[in-house]
């Protein structure tokens, strides 16, 4: 095993559609890697001026850093992790990493799970057991669901990326195809960021079998497309002029990484995947700007060791490049989102931007739900409004056959 090895017990069948059980079990000569380098960090001068405002402040991760070396244990969120059946599989020559958690009630609905950038797998945890025992939370048994939830090919243990044109639509019936080898002929679709396009796009590529898709941080296919005509924007509401003024703030001053990540990846990659300080960096600073604004700092809207956790999932898979590379797939595809007619339901926190009327353009919304607080990270950061949104979304749905 080399540094970056990091699976066990994966199959070499050359059954390609054979589903193995998985284990996560890092190399210790990994962590040592990990722990030299951070070490050996070479800190820029801090910019003069407000903290945040360019960046990711010096002395904030600094000390960031010193608790991910000295105070974070991996060892403890490793074995957190796989307490829950995790498999991988080869699908369209891709390998698939995902949990795969049974209710124990006989007629819960299958539902994938799907998370964005840079989001992963594990930011659905506090969310699992909710989910699959609702009795256990005070709620309806004919409320459960059975829950897989894969990484996104390329991203963490779904990694090395394998070819291209793995855009969303592809994801989508490469993830169609799992459920179908998981033997689920009827199952629903819930996805944030990235996952808000993938599980759209289950609805459009596998219809037949997919009974309703929910989201939330939707961004594309739920918002306007270019410049909002003046007699329009009079006939806005004040939430959405809120949060049309947000999206247009980050258009002008958010999407810097998008950019790059949609032109560049191979570039980033090399510092991304050499810097772990790097790595920190590039994804702390989303977990502060799409967290409730009311956070001072990104720990105070979720768990520093749920944050670097997540971090540790593309810094010790050296998948931050091919992760990326969704973006450059999905920019360069030219393949934008077509009407689709599965039920829909959307959940808008806080900072999301999601506009109903631009929504109901290309979707069939059944369902939508406001709330006034809560960010991008809903699973981590607010948890109990999703679960309850999600299950007034499929609960209300008229066709749930298993």
């Amino acid at each position: 095993m080399t540094a970056r090895t990091v699976y066990t017990n994966a199959s070499t069948d050359p059954d390609r559609s054979e589903v193995t059980s998985f284990t996560i079990d890092i190399p210790q000569a990994a962590l040592h890697d990990l722990n030299a380098r951070l070490d050996l960090t070479r800190w820029p001068d801090g910019l003069p001026g407000t903290p945040w405002t360019k960046g990711v402040p010096v002395d904030y991760l600094r000390e960031l850093t010193t608790y991910w070396r000295d105070g974070y244990s991996w060892r403890a969120e490793e074995s957190r992790l796989n307490e829950f059946p995790q498999f991988v599989t080869d699908i369209d020559g891709q390998r698939i990493h995902f949990l795969h958690v049974r209710s124990a009630e006989p007629l819960a609905t299958p539902l994938l799970l799907l998370h964005g950038w840079p989001g992963s797998f594990a930011e659905f945890l506090d969310v699992i057991d909710p989910l699959i025992d609702p009795v256990a939370h005070g709620g309806d048994p004919a409320n459960a669901f059975h829950l897989v939830i894969p990484s996104l090919p390329g991203f963490g243990l779904s990694g090395p990326l394998v070819g291209t044109g793995w855009n969303s639509k592809r994801m989508a019936a490469a993830f169609a195809a799992l459920m179908a080898r998981l033997g689920y002929s009827r199952y629903g679709a819930q996805g944030g960021d990235f996952g808000a396009f993938v599980a759209p796009d289950l609805g459009r590529v596998d219809p037949d079998h997919v009974i309703g898709v929910h989201v939330n941080a939707a961004t594309v296919g739920f918002i306007p497309w270019g410049d909002v005509p003046e007699e329009e924007l009079d006939t806005f509401t004040e939430v959405e002029k809120a949060r049309l003024a947000r999206m247009q703030s980050f258009l002008a001053e958010g999407n810097g990484y998008f950019q790059i990540q949609a032109t560049r990846p191979q570039t980033l990659a090399f510092a991304l995947t050499d810097s772990p300080v790097g790595q920190l960096a590039w994804i702390v600073e989303k977990f502060k700007e799409w967290t409730d604004s009311r956070h001072a700092l990104p720990e105070q809207a979720i768990d520093r060791d749920r944050i670097l956790t997540d971090v540790m999932l593309y810094w010790l898979t050296g998948t931050a490049g091919s992760a990326a590379n969704l973006y450059y797939e999905s920019m360069h595809s030219q393949d934008w989102p077509t009407p689709s007619t599965v039920p829909t339901g959307v959940a808008v926190f806080a900072q999301d931007v999601a506009i109903r009327r631009y929504a109901e353009q290309g979707q069939q919304i059944v369902h939508w739900t406001d709330f006034e607080t809560g960010g991008h990270f809903a699973a981590m950061e607010t948890p109990e409004l999703l679960v309850r949104d999600v299950v007034e979304f499929f609960s209300g749905l008229p066709d749930r056959d298993r």
